[in-house]
């Protein structure tokens, strides 16, 4: 099976780079999926849960990614994010507790910027949660 050539590149780090055969990208509307032959496009990423299997392995990798963008270009994919974190350096308990914060903040009075801000907290703190618990349940 062919694949296409990914790289995975946080502010921080490169996440991943080598040959995948799916990746699994958030949006806002949803989901976008893109495998070999993908056509050229640039793809918005909204922070959540990005999901690819390498060419070698059935096995899918998780990662709670903030927001960015993906390049594809000649079957190659390109994401670029602020954040990317494997489950496995998520600390639960941690994100839980930012959770809880966050949406005590929300169900006070805030003033617009406070409250995207707060909003912002709290969808990460969710995703990571998410990410989390679904990289026990593989």
């Amino acid at each position: 099976m062919s694949g296409f050539g990914l790289k995975i590149v946080a502010a921080d780090k490169v996440f991943y780079e080598g040959r995948g055969k799916f990746l699994v990208l958030p949006q806002t509307d949803g989901e976008i999926a893109i495998m070999a032959g993908h056509e050229d496009a640039m793809i918005a990423i909204v922070p959540g849960e990005l999901r690819y299997q390498t060419e070698d392995s059935d096995e899918w990798h998780l990662a709670a990614v903030s927001g960015g963008f993906a390049q594809v270009i000649n079957n190659r994919v390109t994401v670029l994010v602020l954040t990317a974190e494997r489950p496995e350096d998520i600390d639960a308990k941690r994100a839980q507790e930012a959770k809880e914060i966050a949406e005590e903040q929300l169900r006070q009075k805030l003033s617009q910027h406070q409250y995207y801000r707060t909003q912002a907290s709290l969808s990460r703190a969710m995703t990571r949660l998410k990410v989390k618990d679904h990289s026990v349940n593989l």
